[in-house]
C-alpha cells in the first residue's frame, strides 16, 4: 500500500496541472449533474414494516380519504379580536379554491365546520327537547286513555248489573235487545281504547329508539368536546388540508403550492402560518456558524503549519472534496427520496475529514522538507506513509457509514452512503490533489526564514520520558470515572422526531405550533388516527352504537383529551377516529397512550384497534431505530476490529480502542440528553425548547464517531508501533509514539471540533443536535480517550499490547503501516521516522538506525540470524 501511494503521490507532483484540472472537471461534472438532475429534498422519514404503516395501508384500501397526508394552515387576527364577517368570508373562499390545487383531496373550511358542529349540537338539543315533549304528550294521552278505560269499565259493570236484573225480572226481549246494543257499543269503545293503547305503545317505542340515538349522539358529542377548528374567542382558525398522496409520498411541490395559495392573497388584519406537516424548513447547508467554525480551523492550521500557504492547502482540498461529494450525491435526489439532513451530513464529514487527511500529509511533507528531502521525493514519501494511514483511517469511517445500510432503514442507509461517498472523495483528494498542489507550491510551503534552515540539524526537544505506572493507573481510573459520570444522563434518553416546537422561533412552523397549542391545547398539534377493525360487517342501525362503544373505550385511557369518529368504510368493517392527546406529539404521555391503545384487548366481539397519525409514526420510527442500534453497533465494531487487527497486528490494541470508544460514545449521549432533553445549558447554544433526542442521532453517532475515533487511534498507535518495531521498549514506544503524533492529532481534533461545532448554531434542531453530538464526541474521544486513557492503558499492558497469536500472524496480510518498504528504498525516510531512545521530540532528528532496526519479516529474521 505504501509503495503504491508513493508512486501515486509522485505522479501527482510531476503532473500537477493535469491532476488539478482533472479535479476541476470532476467538480464541474458534479455541479452540472446536480443542476440538471437534482430534485427536491424531503423532511419525511419512513421505516417500512411499522405498526402505523400497516394501519395506513389499511386506511388506503378501505378509507382512502383518510390515508392521505394532511396540512395545517393557521389564521390569527393580529390584535386578538374575533374574526369579522369579511375575514371569515375571505378565509372560506381561499379554502374552497384550494380544493382545485393539484394533489389536494379536500379542504375543511373552519367556519363551515364550526357551523356544522353547532348545527349538530342544536339538532341533538332539539331532539332531546322533542323527546321530552313527546314523552309528556304520550304520558298525557296515557292518562286520558286510562281515565277513559276506567269510565268505560264502570259503564260495563253497570250495564252487566242492569241486564242481570232485567233477566231476573223477566224483562221482554226488546228490553234485553236494547241492553245488548248498549253492550256492543261499550265493547266497541273498549276496542277503540285498546287500539289507542297500541298506538301509544308504538309511539313510545319509536320515541325511546330515537331517544337512544339522541343519547348516543350526545355521548359522542361530549367525547369530542375538545376537538375544534375555531378557537373559543374566535381569534384563531385552522384550515385542514387533505392530500391525495400519503404523507411519506407527498411531494414538496404539492406542499409548496398549498403554501403559495394561502400566502398569495393576504387578508387584512390576519396572520397566516403553516404547520410542520407542509412547511418544515429545509436546513441551509452552510451558514454563518459553519463559516466561523471553518475560520477557527484555519487558525489552528496556521498555528500548526506555520504559514498561510500551508494552512490554506487543506481547506482548499477539503472544499473541493465536499463540492464533488455533495453535488454528486444531490444529483440523485431527483430519483431517490433524500432527507434534507443528508447533504448537510456530507458537508460536515467532508470538511472535517478532508481538512484532517490533507493536514496529515502536508505536516509529514513539511517535516521532510525541513530535513532536506527533495520536494517531489518528499511528496511521494508523505503520500506513501501518512497517505497509508489516511487510507486506512478513511476506510474505517467508510465501513462504519456504509454499515448503516444493514439497519434496514432506507433514509438512514442513504445518509450513510452519501457520507461514505464524501469521505471516500476526501481520501482521494488527499492522496492526489494535495500532492499535486504541494508539487506546484514546492519549497514555498515553508516560510522564507524557515526555508533558510532546510537540511540543517534542528535542536532536539526535551527527552522523551515514559510515564510512571502510578500516573498511568491514576490517569486511566480518572478518565474512566469521568466518562461514566458524564454518561449518567444517557440512561434517561428518550427518542423522537422534531415537531413544530423545535423549529426556529421566528419560523412560520413554530408560530403555527404555538398558536394551536395556546388556543386548542397541546394535543391538537399531534392528533392520533385510531382505527377499529370489525370482524364482521354491521348494519347502519348498529353503527352509531358501535362507534360510541369504541370511542368510550378510547376515552377511558389516561391522557385522552377528546375522541371523535371521522369515517366508516362502505362495508362498515373499518371505523376511523380522531384522538386528541392531553399533551404534545413528543411528550412521554402521548408515547405511552399510543402503546396503551395498541395493547388494549379486543373490544366487544373481536374489535381490534390500530393507531396511526404523525405522532404515532414518529414513535414507531424512534422505536425501530432504537431496536437496530445494537445490531449496527455490533456490525460496525466487528468490521472495524478486523481492520485494526490487520493494521496494528495486535489483539489488545483494537480492544482498547473499541472499549474507549464505547465510553466516549455513552458520555456523548449523556451530554446530548443533558442539553437537548433536560435543557441544562440550552441557552448557551440558543436552544429555545427541549424534547426527545433525534431518533436516528444515536445510530448516526455510532457510525461517524467510531470511524473518527479510529482515525486518531490509528495515527497515535501507529506511531507507537513504529517506535516499537524499530527497537524501542514497549513503554518507551508509547511515550515516543505519543510525542511524535500528539501535535497533529490535537490539531486535527480541534479542526473537527470547530467544523462540527459551527453546525451547533444552525437554525435546524436536527442539524444542531448532530453538530453538537459530533463536536463533543470528537472532543471527548480525542482528548480523554486517545490522549489520556489509551496511552495509560498501553503503558500498563507493556509488550502484551502488541501480542498476536502466531497462527493469526501468519494468515493476516502485512499492510506495511510503518512504511518499511519505503524505508528500505528511500533513505530520506530516516530523517523523519519516529525517534528511538530518549532524545528527540516533535521535530527531533534521530540518529540513523537502519542497522539496529529489528527485522520485520521472517525472511529478514533468518537473514539476520545467518549474518
Amino acid at each position: 500500500m505504501a509503495s503504491l501511494l508513493y508512486r501515486l503521490g509522485s505522479f501527482a507532483a510531476r503532473r500537477a496541472w493535469a491532476v488539478i484540472v482533472s479535479w476541476i472537471v470532476i467538480l464541474g461534472i458534479g455541479v452540472g449533474a446536480f443542476l440538471t438532475l437534482g430534485g427536491t429534498l424531503s423532511n419525511s422519514f419512513d421505516i417500512p414494516g411499522t405498526a402505523s404503516g400497516a394501519v395506513t395501508d389499511e386506511l388506503a384500501e378501505k378509507l382512502p380519504d383518510t390515508a392521505g397526508g394532511t396540512g395545517t394552515v393557521v389564521y390569527r387576527t393580529t390584535d386578538g379580536s374575533p374574526f369579522t364577517d369579511e375575514q371569515k368570508k375571505a378565509i372560506s373562499e381561499l379554502a374552497a379554491s384550494a380544493e382545485d390545487l393539484d394533489g389536494v383531496a379536500s379542504v375543511v373550511d373552519p367556519f363551515d365546520a364550526q357551523q356544522q358542529q353547532a348545527d349538530q349540537a342544536q339538532q341533538l338539543a332539539d331532539g332531546e327537547a322533542q323527546i321530552t315533549d313527546g314523552r309528556s304528550q304520550l304520558d298525557a294521552g296515557q292518562a286520558q286513555l286510562d281515565q277513559g278505560r276506567t269510565q268505560l269499565q264502570a259503564g260495563l259493570d253497570q250495564l252487566a248489573a242492569a241486564r242481570a236484573q232485567a233477566e231476573s225480572a223477566g224483562a221482554p226481549v226488546e228490553q234485553l235487545a236494547a241492553l245488548d246494543a248498549q253492550q256492543a257499543a261499550l265493547n266497541a269503545q273498549q276496542a277503540e281504547l285498546e287500539a289507542q293503547q297500541a298506538t301509544i305503545e308504538s309511539s313510545r317505542a319509536e320515541l325511546e329508539a330515537n331517544a337512544e340515538q339522541v343519547d348516543l349522539g350526545s355521548r359522542l358529542l361530549d367525547l369530542a368536546g375538545g376537538i375544534g377548528v375555531v378557537s373559543d374567542d374566535e381569534s384563531t382558525a385552522i384550515v385542514n388540508i387533505s392530500f391525495v398522496d400519503p404523507r411519506l409520498e407527498l411531494s414538496e411541490e404539492v406542499k409548496h403550492a398549498a403554501i403559495e395559495h394561502f400566502e398569495s392573497e393576504p387578508i387584512d388584519g390576519l396572520e397566516v402560518d403553516f404547520g410542520t406537516d407542509i412547511a418544515q424548513g429545509v436546513p441551509e447547508i452552510f451558514g454563518i456558524g459553519e463559516a466561523v467554525g471553518l475560520a477557527f480551523a484555519a487558525i489552528v492550521l496556521i498555528v500548526m503549519l506555520g504559514s498561510l500557504v500551508a494552512a490554506a492547502l487543506p481547506i482548499v482540498t477539503a472544499v473541493v472534496g465536499v463540492g464533488v461529494g455533495v453535488t454528486a450525491s444531490l444529483a440523485f435526489s431527483g430519483v431517490v427520496d433524500m432527507a434534507s439532513v443528508t447533504p448537510v451530513l456530507g458537508v460536515m464529514l467532508g470538511l472535517a475529514v478532508g481538512i484532517d487527511y490533507s493536514l496529515f500529509i502536508v505536516n509529514r511533507h513539511r517535516k521532510q522538507l525541513l530535513a532536506g528531502v527533495p520536494v517531489r521525493e518528499s511528496i511521494g514519501l508523505a503520500t506513501g506513509t501518512s497517505g497509508t494511514a489516511v487510507v486506512f483511517a478513511g476506510s474505517t469511517v467508510i465501513v462504519a457509514l456504509l454499515a448503516l445500510n444493514v439497519t434496514g432503514v432506507p433514509f438512514l442507509g442513504l445518509m450513510g452512503t452519501v457520507g461514505a461517498v464524501c469521505v471516500a472523495v476526501a481520501v482521494l483528494v488527499a492522496v492526489t490533489l494535495a500532492p499535486a498542489i504541494l508539487g506546484l507550491v514546492g519549497a514555498r510551503l515553508l516560510r522564507r526564514t524557515v526555508r533558510a534552515t532546510i537540511g540543517q540539524e534542528h535542536a532536539a526537544g526535551k527527552p522523551v520520558k515514559r510515564m510512571s505506572t502510578l500516573r498511568a493507573v491514576v490517569t486511566a481510573v480518572v478518565s474512566v470515572v469521568a466518562l461514566l459520570i458524564i454518561a449518567i444522563p444517557s440512561m434517561s434518553m428518550r427518542l423522537g422526531l422534531p415537531d413544530g416546537s423545535s423549529e426556529p422561533s421566528d419560523s412560520t412552523s413554530y408560530r403555527a405550533y404555538q398558536a394551536v397549542d395556546e388556543q386548542f391545547g397541546e394535543g391538537a398539534n399531534g392528533p392520533l388516527l385510531v382505527t377499529a377493525t370489525l370482524p364482521d360487517a354491521i348494519s347502519d342501525d348498529d353503527l352509531l352504537a358501535t362507534q360510541v362503544a369504541v370511542a368510550e373505550t378510547i376515552a377511558e385511557q389516561d391522557d385522552v383529551a377528546a375522541v371523535a369518529p371521522i369515517a366508516a368504510s362502505d362495508d362498515n368493517t373499518l371505523l376511523a377516529f380522531q384522538v386528541l392527546p392531553e399533551e404534545g406529539p413528543n411528550s412521554a404521555s402521548t408515547e405511552k397512550l399510543v402503546q396503551d391503545l395498541r395493547s388494549l384487548p379486543e373490544i366487544g366481539d373481536g374489535i381490534e384497534l390500530g393507531v396511526a397519525g404523525q405522532a404515532a409514526i414518529n414513535i414507531d420510527i424512534s422505536e425501530a431505530l432504537a431496536g437496530v442500534l445494537p445490531l449496527y453497533l455490533t456490525v460496525v465494531v466487528g468490521l472495524s476490529l478486523l481492520i485494526m487487527i490487520v493494521v496494528f497486528r495486535s489483539l489488545l490494541v483494537p480492544l482498547i480502542a473499541t472499549g474507549g470508544f464505547v465510553l466516549s460514545l455513552f458520555a456523548t449521549y449523556g451530554l446530548i440528553v443533558a442539553v437537548f432533553q433536560f435543557g441544562w445549558g440550552a441557552d448557551l447554544i440558543g436552544l429555545h425548547s427541549t424534547g426527545p433526542i433525534l431518533s436516528f442521532l444515536p445510530v448516526i453517532l455510532v457510525g461517524i464517531l467510531f470511524g473518527l475515533a479510529m482515525d486518531y487511534q490509528l495515527f497515535l498507535a501507529s506511531g507507537m508501533r513504529e517506535a516499537f518495531v524499530h527497537g524501542a521498549s514497549a513503554r518507551d514506544a508509547v511515550a515516543q509514539g505519543f510525542r511524535a503524533g500528539r501535535s497533529v492529532v490535537i490539531a486535527a481534533a480541534l479542526i473537527m471540533v470547530s467544523v462540527f461545532g459551527g453546525f451547533i448554531f444552525s437554525e435546524s434542531t436536527i442539524i444542531r443536535s448532530i453538530g453538537f453530538g459530533l463536536a463533543f464526541g470528537v472532543l471527548l474521544d480525542a482528548f480523554v480517550v486517545r490522549m489520556l486513557l489509551m496511552p495509560a492503558l498501553m503503558h500498563l499492558l507493556g509488550r502484551s499490547a502488541w501480542w498476536l497469536p502466531r497462527w493469526l500472524d501468519r494468515i493476516i496480510p502485512n499492510v506495511d503501516m510503518e512504511g518499511a518498504a519505503l524505508e528500505r528504498d528511500h533513505p530520506g525516510m530516516q530523517a523523519v521516522a519516529v525517534p528511538t531512545g530518549d532524545a528527540g521530540g516533535d521535530d527531533a532528528t534521530p540518529a540513523t538506525r537502519a542497522e539496529r532496526r529489528p527485522p520485520r519479516t521472517r525472511a529478514e529474521r533468518k537473514a539476520r540470524e545467518r549474518g
